[in-house]
């Protein structure tokens, strides 16, 4: 088939895709941003196979009583996450024990959970379709319910080539919407790339934010990664030790997985059980709120020195790293 280049935009980032084979197109990496940790070579990106993520990624057939879908508690407008709640919701009124983490670069993650438990994108739509406090379904069960409609076997054909439906077809489906969800077209990206300016507060706030925040939250991503202890006190309801409850290790103890700060005006309640509903108890909690524990992160056991004045500089700042491309773009949205 001879390819067609077709010029779109990714959350506001023009950039060319290269559609081959029946919709096969490239992974588009926004400028002096990194490699990504995904490998596009065992999962390559498919127009048929990105729309038949996004429509299971809707669809509650997942759950085990079709009551609740991915985007139940990801909702696009709250940069895929969960604001009505501190803990996500599952099926039946049940409540888990973590707050809904928000789905963005998922590209560059090496780690899924607050705590890690998976290393691979691919299986991570697993985790809450088998979860019993989430949507308390097993994948042969999902397959099954696929195969009883006419629509999905259709979407799979057009995706596989096959009139097969498999759980791994299903993972990889989900993976390949997800990994459409990248955020790149913030304030803070256009004053990067030269075509916005930071007012004099939001420079403020951003040299704060590179003094005191920068070496967890690290740019562009703003986030390093990794699992990082910030002081939080142990909830004597839920009694999470977040990735010690993964390894058994002592030196993991209350370590969670870093969050993104990318689209951070809309993805509250923060933290990884939901408890504060604002960036300024967030910034109250790093000046003055920190608990010593023997895992605490270096940078934190004095707490960060600032003003009034300075919380409120470097809430400026990360409001400029809000994308309301990213989250009103309609190919991200239900499905038709």
């Amino acid at each position: 088939m001879r390819n067609l280049l077709v010029s779109i935009s990714l959350t506001g980032l023009f950039c060319m895709l290269a559609f081959n084979n029946g919709g096969e197109i490239s992974f588009p990496r926004p400028a002096g941003w990194p490699q990504p940790e995904y490998n596009f070579d065992n999962n390559p990106l498919h127009s048929e196979k990105i729309e038949l993520g996004r429509a299971l990624f809707y669809d509650p057939i997942l759950s085990r009583d079709s009551t609740i879908s991915c985007a139940s508690c990801h909702l696009q407008y709250t940069a895929f996450a969960h604001t009505d709640h501190d803990l996500s919701h599952g099926i039946e009124g049940r409540i888990a024990t973590r707050n809904a983490a928000t789905l963005v670069n998922l590209a560059w993650n090496k780690h899924f959970m607050w705590d890690g438990a998976l290393h691979h994108l691919d299986m991570q739509s697993l985790a809450p379709i088998s979860n019993n406090m989430e949507m308390d379904e097993n994948l042969d069960h999902v397959v099954f319910k696929l195969k009883q409609s006419p629509r999905y076997r259709s979407l799979f054909s057009d995706a596989f080539s096959d009139t097969a439906i498999t759980g791994a077809q299903v993972l990889r489906s989900l993976s390949q919407f997800m990994l459409t969800l990248v955020s790149a077209n913030a304030k803070y990206d256009k004053v990067r790339n030269g075509k916005e300016k930071f007012t004099e507060q939001e420079e403020r706030g951003y040299q704060l934010f590179q003094q005191h925040c920068n070496h967890c939250h690290t740019e562009p991503l703003f986030t390093n990664g990794q699992f990082e202890s910030n002081g939080l006190s142990v909830d004597e309801t839920l009694k999470d030790k977040g990735r010690m409850t993964i390894t058994g290790k002592s030196e993991d103890s209350l370590r969670f997985k870093v969050p993104s700060l990318r689209n951070i005006e809309f993805s509250f309640p923060y933290m990884h059980d939901g408890r504060f509903k604002t960036l300024h108890q967030v910034l109250n909690h790093y000046t003055a709120q920190i608990q010593q524990t023997p895992t605490l992160h270096p940078t934190l056991q004095h707490g960060i020195p600032l003003s009034s004045n300075d919380k409120v500089d470097i809430i400026a700042f990360l409001l400029t790293l809000t994308d309301k491309d990213f989250l009103f773009d309609p190919r991200y949205s239900f499905p038709k």
